[in-house]
């Protein structure tokens, strides 16, 4: 099956084009890039072996099946729309289809969405949660990555109703590799090199996506405070929540929750009782391992959590539901 890539060669696009080199079922058509046109995706990426030339974006000229759209925020959902217009599947990398209001998108991204049609019509793409809709959709919301690392962490909880949905606090640490591949002074080497800081205090945009997807799981609204530090590190993501429980258990009787609540998951693994995750563990992987403890003094539970915030924060998400949509092995060029 052909597929094209737009927006190949920030650090998402050029992690999608690594995993899909390697994918058995599928030939990239086009890559598209607006900084490298005119070049060969390995003269951007050496690393990787990939000899076709990146274009400017002419949506004209996509005629693939499905086509992942690695954009920033309002940009996407213009292109995204043309696209499904023309009958093409589409996952979709920015935030343009991960919150179902668009009042509540604007209040966060400053910006008036510019296809609000078709927000019904996307599904969040965490396949832990939502596989079915996403085998049957035709544009699919890849999650952000700091929301699959804290929503994974989170549902087995939030499911059995044995945390207080309204006092969860998160603690969240990502590489450098998340905030993207344009140069800024807050990810300039020697200010990001042997310092850790706290950034977007007073409200990330992530904590509308995770809120909203973890209240459809308690099926109530859940309140969260989510404080993201950025660590010297390329990749990783690493994860802290903090919650309330709401009647005495033990550590091992949560983790027997979560092995049954992701005993058919492929890439989610329950580590035993005293082992926690670390990115190291992760990284280059679609993986998400989680630990957990309960503080019995306090009756409160302590989750922690690790992926890729390149592999299973993004690509390695955006293949896993590509494999989901197209009807392949869910673990196809992920494992």
């Amino acid at each position: 099956m052909k597929i094209s890539v737009i927006g190949a060669t920030g650090y998402a696009g050029a992690e999608l084009v690594r995993l899909l080199i390697q994918h058995p079922e599928v030939e990239i058509d086009k890559l598209t890039s607006e900084s490298f046109a005119g070049k060969r995706f390995s003269e951007v990426y050496p690393a990787i072996k990939c000899d076709i030339v990146c274009e400017s974006l002419d949506i004209e000229k996509i005629t693939s099946s499905l086509v992942f759209t690695a954009l920033p925020h309002g940009k996407s959902a213009q292109v995204v729309g043309k696209l499904l217009d023309r009958g093409m599947k589409v996952i979709d990398f920015s935030a343009d289809f991960r919150l179902n209001n668009a009042k509540v998108y604007s209040s966060w991204y400053g910006v008036t969405h510019p296809r609000e049609d078709l927000l019904s019509a996307a599904v969040y793409g965490l396949p832990e949660l939502y596989r079915d809709k996403i085998r049957k959709a035709r544009l699919v919301a890849n999650p952000g990555c700091y929301p699959t690392s804290v929503i994974l962490a989170l549902a087995p909880l939030l499911k059995e109703k044995l945390i207080d949905k309204k006092d969860i606090v998160v603690d969240s640490k990502s590489g450098v590799s998340g905030a993207g591949r344009n140069p800024t002074l807050k990810t300039h080497f020697p200010e990001v090199n042997e310092n850790i800081n706290a950034y977007q205090v007073t409200g990330h945009r992530h904590l509308p996506e995770m809120e909203q997807e973890l209240s459809k799981i308690a099926e109530d609204k859940v309140t969260l405070t989510f404080i993201p530090h950025l660590i010297p590190v390329n990749r990783g993501i690493f994860s802290t929540c903090y919650a309330n429980l709401t009647e005495k258990l033990t550590t091992e009787d949560l983790l027997d929750i979560y092995a049954d609540f992701y005993k058919k998951e492929p890439f989610v693994e329950i580590l035993p009782s005293g082992i926690f995750p670390s990115t190291k563990e992760v990284v280059w992987s679609n993986r998400c391992r989680i630990g957990l403890n309960v503080d019995k003094r306090s009756n409160k539970v302590v989750v922690l959590s690790a992926i890729d915030n390149l592999g299973k924060g993004a690509s390695g998400q955006a293949i896993q539901n590509m494999n989901l949509i197209c009807g392949f092995d869910e673990k196809t060029a992920l494992e």
